[in-house]
């Protein structure tokens, strides 16, 4: 017997874990493997609301929290580390945002080292959050979703 009311089985019966983990089982991060991810933008349309235009197809859905990295030679200054909400996907690599644009400076394209992008922002928040005796179904869709196949 191992402790009051505890038969022998328990305690032969329980997985010992080890620490720290070995290197060799810490993989390191692999940024491919979680979604959203970091886009390179390509084109801004400025407008009541902001269209953002990616160079490549993005993954961002509906209620999405972004942030635009805009360098000083792309223009549009204003919009250097604003956040917002996608409200709108018309085309796979584009994301409508909930910025006023109207009146900042146009969006250019430049051959600089450092590029445009979009980048998600938040940590591990998606799933339901059903609170109280009724479900209901309301889902946060977080900034990164580990989808790796290992």
């Amino acid at each position: 017997m191992g402790r009051r009311g505890e038969s022998l089985s328990f305690w032969l019966n329980m997985t010992v874990i080890s620490y720290p983990i070995p290197a060799y089982q810490n993989l390191p991060i692999e940024p491919q493997f979680y979604k959203p991810s970091q886009f390179f933008i390509e084109d801004i349309t400025r407008g009541k609301t902001t269209v953002v235009t990616t160079t490549a197809d993005n993954n961002y859905v509906i209620g999405q929290l972004i942030r635009l990295l805009i360098p000083p030679s792309n223009g549009i200054r204003q919009l250097n580390q604003r956040q917002a909400y996608v409200i709108g996907l018309p085309a796979a690599d584009q994301v409508t945002l909930d910025i006023d644009s109207r009146d900042m400076d146009a969006f250019t394209t430049s051959t600089a080292r450092t590029q445009p992008q979009i980048v998600a922002i938040g940590d591990i928040n998606t799933g339901a959050i059903n609170t109280g005796r009724t479900n209901n179904t309301t889902y946060i869709y977080g900034s990164f979703q580990n989808i790796s196949p290992l």
